[in-house]
């Protein structure tokens, strides 16, 4: 769902004193080393692509759509017109995504 790419390399101008976004009144530090520890996390070349079903936003306001098609091109993807990073219309797809996971 709307998947980071490079995450390390996206947050990494974000390192220090930060809000959060459901409460800008709260504040909490980024620290450098949650960067290192994402590139820790890097999961490399996509194993079984044929697993996965990728659901792309093209209005996501937070990450690039076509670095995530990109990444995902020998997976099964729902690009999505417009929407937004947070999927706001997940109900539209969520019929779909239960049929990838044979949950229907």
């Amino acid at each position: 769902m709307n998947p980071a790419v490079e995450p390390a390399r996206d947050l990494s101008r974000y390192i220090g004193e930060q809000t959060s976004w459901h409460d800008p009144l709260e504040p909490f530090f980024f620290k450098p080393e949650f960067v290192q520890q994402l590139r820790e996390l890097e999961a490399g070349p996509l194993a079984y692509p044929e697993r996965l079903l990728a659901v792309i936003a093209k209005g996501d306001e937070v990450l690039d759509w076509h670095e995530m098609s990109t990444r995902y091109a020998a997976a099964r993807q729902k690009l999505l017109e417009g929407g937004d990073h947070a999927l706001s219309d997940f109900d539209d797809h969520l019929e779909d995504v239960l049929a990838f996971l044979n949950l229907t």
